[in-house]
């Protein structure tokens, strides 16, 4: 068998513990050991095993005890029950309570090797079906043009690897949809895919968030908490706007990275952790790094290999493919019947800036769809969208002649007025959906002639 399970081993018999786990670590898996339910229900909370092996009974706490005890904290782990004393109650008994298998004493080395051969084999239908569902929902990458047929090749090329990457790309261009799909076609992919927004959790708390804590380490602190790194053990966990992480919790990540162990908050052993690590950022971190802001060797830890993602305004190809996709999917969730777009329609939308990307895209359809009766047509878009029939005549208001850098500063400016008047003027809300600080936005506009104070 080439898979390899994690099973944890619960008997009170210490023979039955050492002949059981030299059985399962010759066939090529781990065992772990334990003698006492309340001691297994620790470990199955604590770490995510493949398959736990219960002897039914025990003293005190009994195998059925530990079954309920599972099932309250829900811990899913797959369960098989053992027992030299079966009798058909008591495997019907451990069946209600969630029980994958009840086998009898003796057991045979033949047939428990079977019966984690069924569980892995089990998994690996339920990461299929996981995965079938996310290709046909809502974690599809849709794209028809050459653009985005570079990024799916390197996304091809390095998702069977262990390798750390680094997706960079504008605010709504698909960052955690890029780590879904290279977590989906990777060999964790019967894993768990964990998320965190470094710039969405507060200082104070994203270290229990990352790494856990344990009841009462410290004030609200009433039960332990498993953080990030141990839910995406032998998963991915993907870590979104990195740039904004705290310069000390970068140390600290710096530290897990290298030894691949993290410590809970009031912990006192280190907690050997098996995760891909997948980072994404808006900004520019070389940058950031030169000006203090990131720590220069996390810099080169996770910046192995870069995956640059294209704006929409630089894929506009993609756009009647992704508005299809975007109204089919609207459609099916609200019940609605399938509805088209006009070609004109389309070609407005494909002359738009689109400076929150693929994000604004889907809610521009979902607003279109709301509005428009039938086939939506020209006149809506220029409704829902702001400036549409401005940018929407078949030519963009800046000029395409002349030096690139002023090619650029023209459609930059083009951008941030379009936004400063979908944002009603707030130049906050602006500085957000551009992805930028509030005095950056203010030194570019500043730099191309927009004076704040007029638009305000």
């Amino acid at each position: 068998m080439n898979a390899k399970a994690d099973i944890l081993i619960v008997d009170d018999e210490a023979n039955t513990l050492a002949s059981l786990s030299r059985a399962f670590r010759l066939a090529g898996h781990e065992a772990t050991v334990c003698d006492n339910a309340v001691k297994a229900l620790e470990l199955a909370k604590s770490r995510a095993f493949d398959l736990i092996l219960s002897d039914v009974v025990m003293p005190k706490r009994d195998g059925i005890a530990l079954l309920q005890d599972l099932k309250m904290n829900s811990v899913m782990t797959p369960v098989v029950m053992v027992s030299g004393q079966a009798h058909i109650e008591m495997a019907v008994q451990a069946t209600r309570l969630g029980a994958l298998d009840f086998l009898e004493k003796p057991l045979s080395t033949e047939k428990l090797l079977l019966t984690v051969e069924n569980v892995l084999k089990l998994k690996r239908l339920e990461a299929e079906n996981t995965e079938l569902r996310r290709r046909i929902g809502k974690h599809e990458i849709v794209s028809s043009g050459e653009t985005m047929r570079r990024v799916m090749a390197q996304i091809e090329r390095v998702a069977a690897s262990e390798t750390r990457v680094c997706i960079y790309g504008e605010t709504g261009t698909g960052k955690e949809l890029v780590a879904r799909t290279l977590h989906d076609r990777s060999p964790r992919a019967g894993g768990a895919f964990v998320t965190l927004n470094c710039a969405a959790v507060p200082t104070e708390l994203i270290e229990s968030e990352l790494f856990g804590h344990e009841k009462g380490s410290f004030t609200g602190a009433a039960m332990r908490h498993l953080g990030k790194f141990e839910q995406a053990h032998r998963g991915t966990l993907f870590l979104d706007e990195i740039g904004d992480m705290p310069l000390a919790m970068q140390a600290k990540l710096l530290r897990v990275l290298e030894e691949s162990e993290v410590e809970r908050i009031g912990g006192d052993k280190p907690i050997t952790v098996d995760v891909r690590v997948v980072v994404a950022t808006h900004r520019d971190l070389d940058e950031l790094a030169r000006q203090g802001a990131f720590r220069r060797d996390l810099y080169h830890r996770i910046y192995v290999f870069p995956i640059v993602l294209p704006t929409l305004r630089e894929r506009q190809e993609d756009i009647p493919a992704l508005v299809e996709h975007f109204a089919r999917q609207v459609c099916a969730q609200n019940g609605w019947k399938p509805r088209r777009f006009a070609p004109e329609a389309i070609d407005a939308l494909q002359q738009y800036a689109w400076p929150g990307n693929i994000r604004e895209l889907r809610n521009v359809v979902e607003r279109l769809l709301l509005l428009a009766e039938g086939e939506v047509h020209r006149d809506a878009v220029e409704l829902a969208v702001p400036n549409a029939k401005k940018v929407g005549g078949g030519a963009a208001s800046f000029s395409l002649r002349g030096p690139l850098s002023e090619r650029v500063a023209g459609f930059e400016r083009e951008t941030i007025l379009a936004e400063l008047e979908r944002n009603h003027h707030h130049v906050t809300n602006t500085a957000k959906a551009l992805g930028l600080e509030r005095s950056h936005l203010y030194k570019k506009c500043q730099q191309l002639g927009i004076d704040l104070r007029q638009v305000e």
